[in-house]
């Protein structure tokens, strides 16, 4: 079974990035906000499942790789 998830910079203030994410790209209706210095998400909703928890470790994974928040991406497992 295969599972893929879509985010997207929403806004970006100095300590914090918000992102909408979803599993199709034209409805990303769910929101997580990633705390910069500490680099930890929290669902906005306050459901922290599969999608959000792809979606955060996705987010973070592009940080590591090029040292800054991505505008925009996917992951796909």
């Amino acid at each position: 079974m295969s599972s893929l998830v879509y985010f997207k910079k929403l806004s970006e203030q100095p300590d914090s990035i918000r992102y909408s994410f979803g599993e199709n790209p034209a409805e990303m209706g769910r929101t997580l906000t990633v705390d910069t210095a500490s680099r930890t998400s929290t669902s906005d909703d306050g459901n922290a499942d599969y999608t959000f928890l792809k979606a955060s470790r996705k987010i973070n994974s592009v940080f590591e790789e090029r040292r800054q928040w991505p505008e925009r991406g996917m992951s796909v497992s």
